[in-house]
């Protein structure tokens, strides 16, 4: 069972997002976190993956393909929820801000 779900019933998709783009996918995980993919016709970058931890970091990266972008995607929910999983563990802060700035390394802006 997964714990990521579109984020306001999917309402988002279809609608500019933050990076100027158009959203073509847009999650929340029910502990405190989403993740929005947009298509970006007018920009260097094709498309924007903007994600976060509520209360805890805000992040964007950028690739330059779809099948790119959507293998990201993945990726990050994969590593988001790791580090939602130290948080639930209550893990000290040092080693979540760990975790946070591996994932930044790991998708660059």
């Amino acid at each position: 069972m997964t714990m990521w779900r579109p984020y306001q019933s999917g309402t988002t998709i279809g609608q500019a997002g933050s990076e100027g783009g158009v959203i073509v996918q847009d999650d929340e995980h029910v502990f405190g976190a989403r993740i929005t993919l947009e298509q970006c016709e007018r920009k260097p970058f094709r498309f924007a993956i903007t994600c976060g931890i509520y209360l805890r970091f805000f992040h964007t990266h950028y690739c330059g393909s779809e099948r790119e972008a959507r293998t990201d995607v993945e990726r990050m929910k994969t590593e988001i929820q790791r580090i939602l999983d130290l948080i639930e563990a209550e893990s000290t802060d040092d080693d979540v801000y760990q975790a946070i700035s591996d994932f930044t390394n790991r998708f660059p802006t």
